[in-house]
């Protein structure tokens, strides 16, 4: 493709920060997985950041944290990426779906209230694509009814919710630093944790087999000691390469951001004229980092979602399918079937454009001109 969806911005000063990594000797969970760390928790005003490898493993630490478990139900979006609601499968609750808001692609709390019942223990609230979800509202609901509340901030980073960074109102938040998200390690996650230091201090004993210390705190005991287990754990760590990387990109991240709005506001310009067509915005509570673009095509519009897709193909246009729905899935086909019209709507007919930081006007405009020619509207 001559134009892919997304390319993650990696300069020589990433190269060179792994290089230095490598060459101090420590290339495991140490010093730098302490500074990212930090640097992490204190970019989104959160308490305490826990570097994993994923946000798939920082979902799952969260819910093992709660206590989440078999005879449990767990409120999530089928509008999500699989993994979503997998974590819910790995501590042995039950996933319950719920619908979208069609305008954020994110669960309400009429939608979260729709799902709800006597077994509901913990809600998953996903910011969509960046788009931050309307958590007052949600909170409250899951406050009256003693349900845990963890956000699946996977591709948030950077957005706000209320003028304050998405990661800094609940106790419990997961992020992503996969190729896809604004900033990458590679692969890898961390679980941010608020008003809870026993939470996190357990997370990083559980990231690591259980461990009550470490491998970089032993490195530092000046004497002789043993560690012990305290409890089954994981091994969710990040290395320091992985660190090293995601503290470069950190400082880029205000550059990224200023440039993926511009490319948005770009798009609404260059679509702003095909009939019907619903846009990744800004909602009134809030700012996206526009993580992805996504488009919805109206119901009458001439060719399938589909076929749209294959234009694009054919003019060397790397976009994708909007984001999957779970309950579609065959991993997923033995939970009882729901009601999830505008979730089934959105998978149908929307679309993820491409987005990335080198992007030209030139290309902005070869992808507006596939759409605009299905449309039927005048060529730009």
């Amino acid at each position: 493709m001559t134009i892919p969806l997304m390319q993650p911005w990696l300069g020589p000063e990433e190269g060179e920060a792994a290089a230095a990594a490598v060459a101090s000797g420590w290339v495991a969970q140490g010093p730098r997985v302490v500074a990212f760390e930090d640097a992490v928790a204190a970019r989104v005003a959160a308490d305490q950041g826990i570097a994993v490898s994923s946000g798939t493993t920082a979902l799952h630490l969260a819910l093992v944290l709660l206590g989440v478990g078999p005879g449990d139900e767990v409120i999530v979006p089928s509008l999500s990426y699989i993994a979503t609601t997998s974590v819910v499968t790995y501590v042995g609750a039950t996933p319950v779906f719920a619908d979208v808001d069609p305008h954020t692609q994110n669960v309400t709390a009429d939608t979260i209230g729709a799902a709800w019942s006597p077994r509901t223990r913990a809600v998953i609230v996903v910011h969509q694509a960046g788009i931050p979800a309307d958590l007052e509202p949600i909170t409250a609901r899951c406050r009256a009814a003693g349900v845990d509340l963890v956000e699946d901030a996977a591709c948030a980073l950077g957005s706000t919710y209320r003028g304050q960074p998405v990661g800094s109102h609940s106790e419990l938040v997961a992020l992503s630093f996969h190729p896809r998200k604004l900033i990458t390690t590679g692969e890898g996650g961390m679980l941010l944790v608020s008003r809870r230091p026993t939470w996190a201090e357990r997370a990083r004993r559980l990231r690591e087999h259980g461990v009550s210390a470490g491998a970089w705190s032993r490195h530092q005991w000046t004497q002789p000691s043993s560690e012990t287990y305290t409890e089954v754990g994981f091994n969710f760590r990040m290395s320091d390469v992985h660190a090293a990387i995601g503290l470069v990109q950190l400082g880029r991240l205000d550059r990224i951001l200023d440039r993926r709005r511009r490319l948005a506001a770009r798009y609404h310009e260059l679509l702003a004229d095909v009939p019907g067509i619903v846009m990744a915005r800004d909602p009134d509570y809030g700012e996206t980092n526009f993580q992805s673009f996504w488009v919805q095509l109206p119901e009458d519009f001439p060719l399938a979602r589909d076929a749209v897709l294959a234009a694009m193909a054919d003019d060397g246009i790397a976009a994708r399918r909007g984001i999957m729905a779970a309950h579609h899935e065959p991993a997923f086909a033995h939970l009882p079937a729901q009601d999830l019209p505008v979730t089934d709507a959105l998978t149908s007919r929307s679309l993820i454009l491409p987005l990335f930081h080198s992007m030209r006007d030139a290309d902005q405009v070869r992808v507006a001109a596939v759409i605009r020619q299905a449309a039927g509207v005048r060529a730009l």
